[in-house]
């Protein structure tokens, strides 16, 4: 969804725009674009492989881009390193790249036989290899559950369980087929592997990925200025969930309890919500990039 992404963050000259998941840099060549000659992008990656095809990718903007090897959550500490008191704008491009995704070494795939990983940071300590092989029954399934809304969490957890007694969980695929074996095949989804729901959770919960969300979002916020926008695409309906709540905690303002007689707690609203109902990615998209069926863009503007 970059084209609408770019959109609604309603670039210029002169602007400075964040994008705090710079990936391959796509989003962030469009940004480039729509605010020459002058406007200045901040691109935020923190994966190493991202951030090399990156910096090849936008070598031509050298002048007007600058490229960090940091978590988006650290949006406030990079902004003031930089000397930067306000923004235009910021993008956020939520869930697992191709660049991650089609690396099997990387861990992300239950396609691709790989080393049970899933670190965006491959500094990171924790590794999914460490969940699935340490973390108790009533942990995985916890995990299952709040990261992937999986029902059948507590028979995969068990079944992981029951498997490394005899073995390490080693290989992505391994992994695959003891979670699909856990679900009856009565119950197996038809559209989607039947490792989907499991997957997504252990990366969330590997790269904390739904507090570095809410975190980027508050912070986010307060670096923008009057009029500039923050656009987050989602690919769940629990990445989706944090983002809408929290632009409609902003842009709500007061949060004293119903039946109050008046506001006591002197919160205003910071934001408009620019998209009541999320932007969702057109047929020819999906058709070129099936992964992007399940995109949802929402906005808000600081006021």
């Amino acid at each position: 969804m970059v084209k609408e992404a770019v959109e609604y963050l309603n670039c210029h000259q002169d602007g400075i725009y964040i994008d705090g998941t710079l990936g391959s840099g796509g989003h962030s060549l469009e940004i480039l674009k729509c605010s020459s000659p002058n406007g200045r992008l901040i691109g935020i990656d923190w994966d190493e492989d991202a951030i090399t095809v990156a910096k090849n990718r936008l070598n031509h903007f050298q002048d007007r881009v600058t490229i960090i090897y940091d978590n988006f959550n650290n949006l406030g500490d990079i902004v003031r390193n930089l000397k930067v008191h306000e923004v235009d704008g910021i993008l956020l491009d939520l869930g697992v790249s191709s660049i991650q995704l089609e690396n099997e070494d990387r861990g992300f795939s239950f396609r691709l036989e790989g080393p049970i990983d899933m670190r965006m940071d491959k500094s990171s300590r924790l590794k999914a290899f460490d969940l699935v092989n340490s973390f108790s029954i009533p942990e995985l399934e916890q995990i299952l559950w709040n990261y992937g809304e999986e029902r059948f969490g507590k028979r995969i957890a068990r079944s992981i369980a029951d498997y490394r007694k005899h073995k390490p969980i080693s290989t992505t695929v391994e992994l695959a087929d003891i979670v699909s074996a856990a679900i009856p095949s009565r119950f197996r989804p038809k559209r989607i592997h039947p490792a989907t729901k499991a997957f997504q959770a252990i990366r969330i919960a590997v790269n904390d990925e739904f507090r570095n969300l809410e975190t980027a979002i508050q912070v986010g916020i307060d670096l923008l200025r009057k009029g500039g926008r923050f656009c987050v695409i989602s690919f769940h309906s629990l990445e989706d969930r944090i983002v809408k709540q929290s632009f409609r905690l902003l842009e709500r303002g007061c949060i004293c309890p119903p039946g109050m007689p008046e506001c006591n707690c002197q919160k205003e609203s910071e934001v408009k919500v620019l998209t009541k109902k999320p932007v969702l990615p057109s047929e020819d998209e999906i058709r070129e990039n099936p992964r992007s069926r399940s995109a949802k863009l929402r906005v808000a503007e600081r006021i």
